[in-house]
């Protein structure tokens, strides 16, 4: 008791010293002891999942935590067609693209029949015929391309007998007017017989294309057309010719050779409707079958026919010998094809 009441100044700044870094741990120790035994938070609501050793053990997540991930199918097509990610107004490929995704430019090409309508019919019969063409497309809904045709017509029975009749008569004709014509002699007419014919057409026109209908896989629309149609009928009848083989000599052979023929330039205008079908939804070709009606404006130009063939006979090589070419001209052309 002596001593502790007569320690020095030194010793009991230890002591105090010694006391407070005690108290110090004490606290220390408190505040971990009560950090490992505090609760989750209350807005997870769940208490904290046991975990073994297992190492099939499965893990759950508190109830109110949400791990859904929004996850966007991958768009292969918007993919194709958009590069890179797609922030703000779409980008599309290229400079051949419109707005709306169609392209700029529409190429078609297709074959099919043309049949003959109203008083064409009565010259002329059923044949066949192609068209290409191609033009600026202003969106999917809209285009004017421009568009060649060629459509190839026969004649009827009827035409070849009245006109092989005018034939006949006019070089009959022909040959009593002149003296010493014996129908072969050189400068005299020879009256063809059998005689063939056909007529054919080219255009080229304007044609604007609305498209009325059209989803991933099917189309229909509307077309109309203005251009220049060159109208020609040929008259044919058969010719021997000879040709000399170096093998086997000299030797003939007959073919239809035109004897005859007439041309016609006219304004024409077309309009009508198509259907397309589209084979893939991951291309640009589309079939299309289309039917148009067509009107070309030929200038009538008088001429010999069988009501008037034995008024004259001075004019039978340089005269009009068929006039029905020179008439009004209308048909169905009917073609199917691609359009890409």
């Amino acid at each position: 008791m002596s001593i502790l009441s007569k320690s020095s100044p030194f010793l009991r700044a230890a002591l105090a010293l010694t006391a407070a870094l005690g108290c110090g741990a004490m606290v220390a120790s408190a505040q971990t002891t009560d950090e490992v035994s505090t609760t989750a938070p209350a807005t997870m609501n769940a208490a904290v999942p046991a975990y073994s050793s297992s190492a099939d053990q499965t893990v759950v997540p508190p109830a109110n935590v949400n791990l859904a991930i929004n996850v966007k199918p991958f768009d292969f097509l918007n993919a194709m067609q958009y590069g890179g990610g797609r922030r703000g107004a779409p980008r599309y490929r290229g400079g051949n693209t419109n707005p709306d995704g169609s392209n700029k430019w529409i190429f078609f090409g297709g074959a099919g029949m043309a049949v003959p309508s109203g008083n064409t019919s009565n010259y002329y019969t059923g044949s066949w015929g192609f068209q290409a063409g191609f033009g600026r497309q202003f969106s999917k809904k809209f285009a004017v391309p421009l568009q060649f045709d060629y459509d190839h017509m026969g004649m009827t029975n009827t035409t070849l007998a009245s006109e092989e009749q005018v034939y006949n008569t006019m070089a009959n004709q022909y040959n009593a007017a002149n003296p010493g014509c014996a129908g072969t002699a050189a400068g005299c007419a020879s009256p063809p017989n059998p005689l063939d014919g056909n007529m054919h057409i080219w255009s080229f026109t304007v044609d604007p294309t609305e498209t009325l209908k059209q989803t991933d896989s099917w189309g229909f629309y509307a077309v109309q057309g203005v251009g220049f149609y060159h109208k020609v009928s040929n008259f044919l009848t058969p010719e021997t010719e000879t040709i000399f083989d170096p093998f086997f000599g000299p030797e003939a052979f007959t073919a239809n050779e035109v004897i005859d023929h007439y041309t016609s330039n006219a304004p024409g205008f077309n309009a009508g409707f198509g259907f397309t079908y589209k084979f893939s939804r991951f291309s640009n070709e589309r079939f299309y079958a289309e039917a148009r009606y067509v009107f070309v404006a030929n200038s009538y130009r008088p001429g010999i026919t069988t009501a008037n063939m034995n008024s004259s006979a001075s004019n039978y090589l340089v005269a009009n010998d068929f006039p029905g070419n020179s008439e009004r001209t209308e048909y169905f052309p009917v073609k199917v094809g691609i359009r890409f």
